[in-house]
């Protein structure tokens, strides 16, 4: 007598699919992130979600595309709340510190100059990540 378990054909299947399912999300989340510069970042947010909702069925080169967009979103949102709380802590010495206050302005503008490098490098990182992606090379 063999122990015979019938296999289940019938369910959702959790297993990722094809390599190329995920690549439409990725492709919107690069576009959306190149689109943030004129939106105010705005776009940005709606990238992020999307390239969070296309994790879970992309696999392969898109997975990968996708954990780039994702990794680069967060670092570059802790960069910005830094460099904006070092502006600001700049702005509020210049005004409770007069004397401290020349010192301060240099650095509120070099503060400002890295916070515009660190836009730029988005949209350049994004537009080189939606190139890689249609040329079918990871990020």
């Amino acid at each position: 007598m063999a122990d015979a378990t019938p296999e289940r054909t019938e369910g959702p299947r959790f297993a990722p699919g094809h390599e190329s399912q995920g690549k439409p999300a990725a492709l919107i989340a690069w576009g959306l992130y190149i689109l943030s510069l004129p939106s105010a970042n705005l776009l940005v947010i709606v990238g992020l979600i999307v390239a969070y909702a296309g994790r879970s069925g992309s696999d392969g080169l898109s997975r990968a595309h996708i954990d780039a967009q994702i990794g680069l979103f967060w670092s570059v949102f802790w960069w910005t709340i830094l460099l904006w709380v070092g502006f600001w802590a700049c702005v509020v010495g210049v005004f409770t510190a007069p004397a401290l206050g020349v010192a301060l302005v240099p650095l509120a503008v070099l503060l400002l100059l890295a916070l515009l490098f660190l836009t730029v490098w988005f949209t350049i990182k994004s537009i080189i990540g939606l190139i890689n992606l249609l040329g079918d090379r990871a990020p």
